[in-house]
């Protein structure tokens, strides 16, 4: 007779699975991580590095011994790849939205046996969805944002940090864009910006700081509200570029922080 044996040894090629098996009390699985996790603080320090985004060590990948190696969205399937023909297990999600990113927790929590867990987990989580919708409720006058996840070329928010913007209570000039699967499909047109007029700039470059001045020597958008006013804001990208745990943890608070006109 065979007992199923779930994935002891798990390597982590983006952040949110590391954040989410943390969260769970998991975290002895993880054997390895990418460069870009930072939550919580104290992984950097326990766990070894074995990747950034867009490339693995694969000879260390390899020499680990993993169950599962968990990767994200099509920009690793070179990774991916790679790894399965050396014989490796590989997982690589794709969720875009907060209904999806959900979704893959759930599913990861299930793959590990910590359903319970994750059932805990999620009533806080929507929590905080409820808060975040009777906040937005008690705006007299929802905000009009821009969000910008990249300047050169410009790229504006994914589903999921759409999502979370809109569900705190304010309007993402550009929704019309966070469908876009892929990057290029979420360049938006400059002139749309300056006519919509944001009130708000939400900048969130991965990788690298954002640059307030680059943005106000835009042409054209020195008429823009937000710039005038000097409300262009950076976002931490650990917590809206991923689409993980962070977004709930700590992204709904600080938009509600951001959009709190008492504040």
């Amino acid at each position: 007779m065979f007992e199923p044996k779930l994935p002891e040894r798990i390597i982590c090629l983006t952040e949110e699975s590391v954040e989410l098996l943390y969260l769970l009390g998991e975290e002895q699985r993880i054997v390895g991580v990418s460069q870009y996790a930072v939550r919580p603080q104290k992984v950097r320090e326990e766990k070894p590095v074995v990747s950034v985004f867009t490339h693995a060590n694969q000879k260390k990948v390899i020499e680990m011994k993993a169950d599962l190696i968990i990767g994200y969205s099509d920009i690793q399937k070179d990774i991916a790849r790679d790894l399965i023909d050396q014989g490796q297990n590989v997982w690589i999600s794709n969720h875009r939205s907060l209904r999806e990113t959900v979704d893959y927790c759930a599913a990861l929590s299930a793959l590990i046996g910590a359903q319970e867990k994750f059932e805990e987990l999620l009533k806080s989580w929507n929590a905080k969805f409820a808060h975040a919708l009777s906040f937005s409720k008690t705006l007299v006058k929802k905000p009009r944002v821009y969000l910008e996840e990249w300047d050169e070329p410009l790229i504006s928010g994914i589903s999921y940090f759409s999502e979370l913007v809109e569900l705190c209570g304010a309007i993402d000039i550009n929704k019309h864009l966070r469908s876009g699967f892929k990057a290029s499909e979420r360049f938006p047109i400059e002139s749309h910006i300056i006519k919509s007029n944001p009130e708000v700039i939400l900048a969130c470059w991965c990788g690298k700081k954002v640059e307030p001045q680059v943005i106000r020597d835009r042409v054209g958008w020195e008429s823009i509200d937000a710039i005038k006013n000097d409300r262009i804001i950076e976002l931490p990208p650990e917590v809206f570029l991923q689409p993980g745990p962070a977004l709930f943890e700590s992204g709904i608070d600080h938009l509600i922080d951001l959009f709190n006109p008492k504040s």
